[in-house]
């Protein structure tokens, strides 16, 4: 868990939130009544437990699914829990998995403003299929407004209820669908709850600005095809900068597709067969295919590429590597190899985005756009090396891009984890801008880091990162090595640290990329310019 107090609350205040953090030994940071933060708490609940949740009814629990979420376990109780201080304009978002209901008329749901756990404003997803915001004083829960949905149970959902002023609204999945005004609970504090009904709950965040889709946020981008390219312009061409450009494990450097035939691909069948197939191969996505739920397999020797700026995948995600394994502790002679990603939008993944697993090497994952996913939107692990990931943009996501996904998989990872990022667009994700273990030297320069409230870059498990050149605007931690779980080392140099940005948290010394690869650095005051101009799709030649 990691409840965020805002640097404006002055040196006095910081002192003295340091020193009760101490005397309390429990939580990471302090979260002030009052302070004008954009993240009031955030948790994730990876730490492994439940820490400063008030629990009333129920079987609430820390599990594993997926990654780590609260279950609410049982059908049989009127079950809340409840966190925070009393804050008055708050927006409360979470992930949300109904399991099951004990009939008619049940809920579960986002709190906000709540007062204990018996009165409180809740967003909820209903056992009779409709989305119900309602409120409780001590009583049986009143609806204020409703709306007609498909509540399906094993489900992830994101629930987002604001509470401003005595307007509330409810969103499901980025959409407004409810709203009403009340004034009985002028402030409280957020929590969760299964109304006689099972679920889990992820990734709670709450602010106090309306978050994505709100009225001063920027709206979840939709794809829009730009252009209408012609047949057969597709960029097949390129080479990457970092570590994928290095010779390493038997690879000259990542080529993708060179040399194999070109094929053209526009529905799912092409696709999941194209990626697949054996042998070099340069596949072009023509328009956005929707594919099966779930991640899938790509092959060795693949150039995977969007033509123009409209094309990309949905629903799903491209896994680059071979089963999980934790008994495989060298890199197997079949390790997936030689592929290249790029101009690719990816939305709506029901697991990760991209993700590089199990010794695969000499991957370039260059110029997409992708948000709004499960879990990770590029998370790069179990010993996988020689990666460079540039010119994204990445954004509307919470859980952003992991290196390294545990913090006891060092016999897989020490030594591995080579992996460069450059020239992304890290766009208010919150965290994993990335979060790196055991990886040395991971190299991080050239990008723009805006409004990542939780971390930018956070080096542990003995990983060393090299953090240079970047650009920081209003990242409150742009670079620490002491974020959660073992430390690691960092070195940041050359970075620019605008708009009330923090400062690096940083010790240790780390490898220089420099003894890997040449590489030539932008001017950290011109990359926030550079990178928004670069990044993304359809800003690469044919």
């Amino acid at each position: 868990m990691r409840i965020r107090k805002e640097r404006s609350a002055g040196p006095l205040l910081t002192a003295l939130a340091a020193v009760t953090a101490a005397l309390l030994g429990v939580l990471t940071l302090v979260a002030v009544p009052g302070a004008s933060a954009a993240t009031l708490l955030g948790d994730d609940f990876e730490d492994g437990d439940a820490a400063g949740w008030s629990k009333s009814g129920g079987s609430w629990s820390v599990v594993a699914d997926g990654s780590r979420v609260y279950r609410q376990g049982g059908t049989g109780a009127d079950a809340r829990a409840v966190t925070g201080v009393g804050w008055s304009d708050q927006s409360v978002q979470a992930r949300v998995k109904p399991i099951a209901f004990n009939g008619g008329g049940r809920y579960v749901a986002v709190l906000a403003r709540a007062q204990g756990t018996g009165s409180h404003y809740f967003l909820g997803l209903s056992s009779t299929g409709s989305v119900v915001l309602g409120k409780r004083s001590g009583g049986a829960p009143a609806t204020l407004d409703s709306a007609p949905a498909a509540v399906t149970a094993g489900r992830w959902y994101t629930l987002r209820l604001e509470a401003f002023g005595t307007t509330l609204r409810g969103f499901v999945d980025g959409v407004e669908v409810v709203s009403a005004t009340d004034s009985a609970f002028p402030s409280g504090r957020a929590g969760l709850a299964g109304h006689y009904a099972s679920a889990a709950f992820d990734d709670v965040l709450v602010t106090d600005v309306p978050g994505p889709g709100g009225p001063s946020a920027s709206p979840t981008p939709t794809p829009t095809v730009t252009d209408t390219p012609p047949p057969g312009s597709c960029p097949t061409s390129g080479a990457p900068a970092g570590f994928a450009s290095v010779d390493a494990w038997g690879q000259n450097g990542t080529t993708g597709g060179a040399g194999g035939p070109t094929v053209e691909v526009d529905t799912a069948g092409e696709l999941l067969a194209a990626i697949g197939r054996s042998g070099p191969l340069n596949i072009c996505v023509r328009g956005m295919i929707t594919v099966p739920a779930g991640m899938h397999d790509v092959a060795s020797d693949k150039t995977i590429v969007g033509i123009g700026s409209g094309a990309g995948i949905s629903g799903g995600g491209f896994n680059i590597g071979l089963p999980a394994d934790d008994a495989v502790t060298s890199p197997p002679a079949d390790a997936v190899h030689n592929v290249v990603v790029r101009n690719l939008t990816f939305r709506g993944a029901t697991d990760d985005a991209i993700n590089v697993q199990m010794f695969s090497h000499h991957v370039w994952i260059d110029h997409n756009d992708l948000c709004c996913g499960y879990d990770g939107l590029v998370d790069i692990k179990r010993g996988s090396s020689y990666v460079t990931v540039s010119w994204n943009r990445t954004h509307d996501h919470t859980k952003n891009m992991l290196l390294g996904h545990d913090d006891d998989n060092g016999a897989q990872d020490t030594g591995r984890l080579k992996v460069t990022y450059h020239h992304n667009w890290f766009d208010r994700t919150p965290q994993r801008n990335p979060r790196v273990r055991f990886g040395e030297p991971v190299h991080v320069f050239n990008n723009y880091y805006v409004y990542n409230t939780d971390t930018g870059v956070a080096c542990q498990a003995d990983a060393g990162c090299l953090v240079e050149g970047n650009y920081f605007e209003r990242v409150e931690e742009p670079v620490t090595n002491h974020y959660a779980g073992p430390s690691g080392r960092c070195v940041a140099r050359d970075n620019v640290f605008a708009d009330d940005s923090g400062r690096p948290d940083c010790s240790g010394t780390v490898q220089e990329a420099s003894a890997y690869y040449r590489y030539t650095l932008d001017d950290p005051a011109s990359v926030k310019a550079i990178v928004t101009a670069g990044a993304g799709v359809g800003k690469i030649g044919g």
